[in-house]
């Protein structure tokens, strides 16, 4: 249940909450947009089974592979794409403690 609650606390609550206290201005649309980040999840798809709750997504699905981490803090960088690059590595971030957590839950 913990587990749950830290993997999508971070897919939601997080891109909420940094949408809401740091972008005042913009806050419903930088926070949609964060939670947009979710999207490249779509690679799921393509994985067989779709979905295992014991599987790491990172490094198993394209989207989550390292090479695609490495461009999403190079849009990050970018002053223009750095909503979409903070968006997604929010979404690797939830995903990260995901694996971190399979890999150290008592059995």
């Amino acid at each position: 249940m913990l587990r749950l609650f830290i993997h999508y606390g971070i897919h939601f609550l997080v891109p909420i909450a940094i949408g809401f206290f740091f972008f005042k201005e913009h806050r419903i649309r930088v926070t949609l947009i964060l939670l947009a980040g979710i999207l490249i999840d779509v690679d799921h798809l393509f994985a067989n089974p779709i979905f295992d709750s014991e599987r790491c997504s990172i490094n198993f699905h394209p989207l989550h592979s390292y090479g695609a981490i490495v461009l999403y803090f190079g849009l990050f960088v970018v002053k223009k794409t750095r909503i979409i690059g903070l968006a997604l590595l929010i979404h690797i971030l939830a995903d990260w403690a995901d694996c971190w957590l399979i890999t150290f839950q008592p059995k």
